[in-house]
């Protein structure tokens, strides 16, 4: 995957995060325990560390939460199942049907593992949250729950990051919607 690939994400590069070893540093949010395996990295995320991430030397994460936690650019889909082809498939005739028109679809590490970020602009974080649990629900109509929606409340600040994608799944551009 290039470089120019991951721009289409449009995260925050002032910082990111960095996977440690071992089981991490132990959260108590809302009643339950939580093992964060990343830790913040107060440098800017340059293409040094991107290719280092590629070639799998380290792992990186970024944060979906801009400006101190009161943004978000991207609402994200972070399926891990069995069948990520039926999910996007699924996925995307949903979201043509709800009106989203960007939206991408990375791979990560793990085959069965996908990404989905609908691109939805500088939106507050309520907004996003409120989003995200709907186009859930929507989802949870058609396919088994085999993900979880990003930005969410139900974990700590500190979770609502994801690992950079390796490779470019699937994107769409609303290039469709001129045959609508």
């Amino acid at each position: 995957m290039q470089e120019i690939e991951l721009k289409l994400i449009k995260m925050d590069t002032s910082h990111y995060y960095k996977r440690v070893d071992g089981i991490g540093k132990k959260l108590v949010y809302l009643g339950k325990t939580f093992y964060d395996n990343f830790e913040r990295v107060d440098a800017p995320l340059t293409s040094m560390v991107i290719k280092a991430h590629l070639n799998r030397e380290i792992v990186v994460a970024h944060d979906l939460l801009l400006q101190g936690g009161t943004k978000v650019e991207n609402i994200v889909f972070d399926y891990n199942g069995y069948n990520p082809e039926r999910f996007y498939h699924k996925a995307q005739l949903i979201l043509r049907e709800e009106g989203y028109q960007n939206f991408t679809a990375y791979t990560t590490a793990n085959p069965k593992h996908l990404h989905l970020y609908i691109h939805k602009g500088h939106t507050e974080i309520g907004e996003g949250r409120r989003l995200a649990k709907s186009l859930s629900m929507r989802f949870s109509q058609v396919m088994p729950v085999e993900w979880k929606a990003l930005p969410t409340d139900e974990l700590p600040p500190c979770y609502n990051i994801l690992t950079l994608p390796y490779e470019v799944f699937a994107k769409e551009r609303g290039s469709w919607s001129k045959y609508m």
